[in-house]
């Protein structure tokens, strides 16, 4: 169980009776047994009350003086930093949309607007993007990028029905000790979303080959191929099969990409020189076999299989450059894996209404992502950072409000303090 958690003794003790022994002379005590239990209440809501003193000199008519407010992430309104972090951790990290929150709010006898939850998150989003912003730039240092994208639908867009689909563009990067996970809200899935992600960075960057990339590809910019989704194009055409049915090349395709993926099972957490070494004598003779037989199917390019194997054949020298370096990935899963929380939320709350509500999103979902990556409690995070955040004036107040510059067990202590 863990160590901050109050604990609250109940003991258990023999009746009187029972503590005669049958010889006729009273038991003694010997020790104890200890077993834990855990407990739930529902969220204690309380009221902080802030009471500022006020002073004046009665000797003079000088004008009173009032103790300050401290900093607080959203002046003038009832949403205190830890009850920012507890909306947004629901929200977001539990995919629990705003109006159920109202509900069980109202079970603890507080009536909130839904409208006006969803305004103060709105602003608890804004107020990340000097750590958004850090968190960026730190991305883009390490040559070693993975991106992908998914829908989300924004109501209110200029010039732009409601039914129109808008993107979040996810990123993860960062040395493994220092990841960053960045969602990007855009209207838009072209060339020029990715070139303004990825303004003058330099290194490998890893997706699923949508053409956007292409305008990012460069000498100083090398693609990198995901073999999930080459072996899900052979996977479809398996299905495609209906059940029951086989086929011969499908199932010798499949056996390559499945023996270069039982190359990486020992070595996933492995330094980066381990990786490569297995990689260049292992993986390598594999590819060679599974391009020379690629070469030699013939096969119809408008079936399924022909699909695969022309994708295939399409991004060959990206598929083998994870070859080449320890420190990427056989495939993009990793920063898919990431938007699957964003999925499971997008079920429940639909939509974002506004384009500051969806930006607002993208910034919330990346520091909770964040968090997750780099070990820290979402909600402990936030609710550092909703305190922090106010009274920050300096890149240096800033850097220092980054995850990994944080103390996990500090964190704890502070928030259970």
């Amino acid at each position: 169980m863990p160590s901050h958690l109050p604990r609250i003794e109940i003991r258990h003790d023999l009746p009187d009776a029972e503590k005669q022994c049958s010889c006729g002379c009273q038991k003694e005590r010997i020790g104890e047994e200890v077993s834990e239990q855990i407990d739930i209440i529902p969220a204690k809501v309380q009221v902080l009350k802030h009471i500022r003193f006020k002073y004046a000199c009665k000797q003079c008519d000088g004008a009173p003086e009032t103790a300050p407010m401290p900093p607080q992430p959203i002046p003038k309104s009832q949403a205190s930093p830890g009850f920012l972090a507890y909306i947004v951790t629901s929200k977001y990290a539990d995919a629990l949309p705003l109006y159920r929150q109202c509900h069980i709010l109202k079970r603890s006898g507080i009536d909130y607007a839904r409208n006006t939850l969803c305004h103060q998150v709105v602003k608890a989003g804004e107020l990340l993007q000097p750590v958004i912003n850090l968190m960026h730039e730190q991305l883009l240092e390490y040559p070693v990028l993975q991106m992908d994208e998914t829908t989300v639908q924004v109501l209110k867009e200029p010039g732009r029905t409601a039914q129109n689909k808008s993107y979040m563009w996810v990123m993860r990067g960062g040395p493994p000790d220092q990841r960053s996970i960045l969602f990007n809200y855009d209207p838009g899935r072209g060339q020029q979303v990715a070139t303004r992600l990825l303004a003058d960075y330099r290194g490998y960057l890893q997706t699923d080959a949508w053409h956007a990339y292409d305008a990012v590809h460069s000498d100083t910019v090398a693609a990198v191929g995901c073999w999930a989704h080459a072996r899900r194009k052979f996977k479809d055409a398996e299905r495609a099969l209906g059940k029951g049915k086989a086929s011969p090349k499908l199932t010798q395709a499949i056996a390559f990409i499945q023996k270069l993926y039982a190359v990486e099972k020992p070595i996933k957490n492995a330094d980066t020189e381990t990786r490569l070494k297995a990689r260049q004598e292992n993986s390598l003779p594999i590819l060679t076999k599974f391009k020379a037989w690629l070469d030699k199917q013939n096969v119809n390019p408008s079936s399924k299989l022909g699909e695969a194997i022309h994708y295939t054949l399409k991004i060959w020298s990206r598929l083998t450059v994870y070859c080449s370096d320890g420190r990427l990935e056989i495939d993009n899963n990793e920063v898919e894996n990431k938007i699957r929380p964003f999925a499971v939320g997008r079920k429940n709350w639909l939509f974002s209404t506004s384009q500051s509500g969806a930006k607002s999103s993208a910034n919330l979902y990346s520091i909770i992502e964040t968090a997750k990556a780099n070990g820290l409690n979402e909600y402990q995070y936030l609710r550092w950072l909703f305190t922090k955040l106010p009274s920050a004036n300096s890149v240096e107040d800033f850097e220092s409000l980054l995850p990994w510059n944080i103390d996990r067990d500090k964190l704890v202590n502070w928030v259970y303090a």
